[in-house]
């Protein structure tokens, strides 16, 4: 039980200080040699460990996704040691780590502690790289830590905008990986927002690529798109829809439109694009709102009710400048209740002043 564990490994020349190794291993091998150490602190208020706490739904996607016959996972998982290990030189690069397990578990994971959680869940003879990292003492191991852990991560914009390239995605990801498509579409093809999403690869936008994501993904899970998506062409007529009712934007609002940036109109801000998008769904659904005209007819209401560019915003008696509505969940969902009561006032009204049905004579009674 505390007989040595050894593994043939790749040295690679980084540091004088430091010896950096790297070997495969199982995910129940690694669990007997390092440990997960979750930071705290002892009752005189030292800091112990460093690790953050496990993410219960981070670990369950990576679980599932690891569960797939075709799953793959080059990333290694980080250990640190400050002692009891010894190396044998085999030339080449080579080396023969040993790691001695009779006082207990001597690593540390250091980076990579959710992929080795998901790991220890699933019955698989899964075998992972490891990157050893033999530190002086635990000062340099939780310098090593903070450096490793503190490198600037991907943006999530350019991380969504990959999304659509990659196939066989947790369904979180799935979801806004056709979000993702769709807006892209938008912004590239012949559309009424061609070239005006911010993407990494569109910079001079003006719209955030991750709000406009936002709407589609809502509409996708609860509203008009849920139906649209699973029909013939779905995506294309997502991106028709989409177009459609911003072609109708763009005329019922054209002096808050043209010209303009988020800084100048809240029309183009992300306030105004995510409450903007439920005042599509309530078109779409209750008014059935599918071409540009349909949803241009339904926005009349809005004229002279609204506070783009200048004016103040009366939001049931609260009154607000026109610019001091900020992308926060308070100043959305105000302007959302305010343009969707206005749309939905004039759909009631229009409801009653429709002319009825013309009854059919029964027979016998002319």
């Amino acid at each position: 039980m505390n007989e040595p564990i050894t593994y043939l490994s790749v040295c690679a020349e980084q540091s004088d200080e430091h010896t950096v190794l790297s070997f495969a291993a199982r995910a129940a091998d690694v669990l007997r040699f390092a440990s997960i150490e979750r930071i705290g602190r002892d009752a005189q208020g030292e800091l112990r460990g460093f690790q953050r706490p496990q993410v219960a739904a981070h670990i369950r996607e990576i679980r599932d996704y690891l569960e797939k016959p075709n799953a793959v996972l080059p990333n290694p998982i980080v250990v640190a040691f400050t002692d009891r290990v010894e190396m044998q030189d085999l030339g080449d690069g080579l080396v023969r780590l040993s790691i001695d397990m009779s006082s207990g578990i001597p690593g540390l994971v250091v980076d990579g502690q959710q992929r080795l959680s998901a790991l220890a869940e699933i019955d698989r003879d899964f075998q992972i790289f490891v990157s050893a990292l033999i530190c002086r003492d635990e000062a340099e191991l939780r310098r090593q830590f903070v450096l490793i852990n503190n490198t600037k991560p991907l943006p999530k914009s350019l991380i969504y905008e990959l999304l659509p390239t990659v196939s066989d995605l947790p369904p979180r990801l799935s979801r806004r990986s056709t979000a993702a498509d769709i807006t892209a579409r938008l912004n590239f093809e012949n559309t009424a927002l061609r070239g005006y999403i911010k993407q990494h690869t569109a910079p001079e936008g003006m719209i955030t690529d991750t709000v406009m994501q936002k709407i589609i993904m809502e509409s996708l899970t609860n509203g008009v798109m849920r139906e649209l998506i699973r029909g013939p062409k779905g995506a294309t007529r997502c991106v028709r829809l989409v177009s459609n009712f911003f072609d109708a934007v763009k005329k019922t609002f054209p002096d808050a439109w043209h010209g303009h940036k988020p800084a100048s109109s809240r029309l183009l801000h992300g306030a105004g694009i995510e409450a903007l998008g439920d005042v599509m769904e309530v078109l779409a659904q209750r008014s059935h709102a599918r071409s540009a005209e349909d949803f241009r007819e339904g926005m009349e209401c809005l004229k002279g009710k609204t506070a783009w560019t200048a004016g103040e915003w009366n939001f049931d008696g609260e009154v607000r400048r026109w610019n001091s509505l900020q992308n926060v969940n308070r100043d959305v969902a105000l302007l959302k209740h305010h343009l969707v009561g206005v749309v939905k006032s004039n759909q009631r009204q229009q409801r009653k002043a429709a002319p009825a049905p013309l009854l059919e004579p029964v027979e016998g009674t002319s």
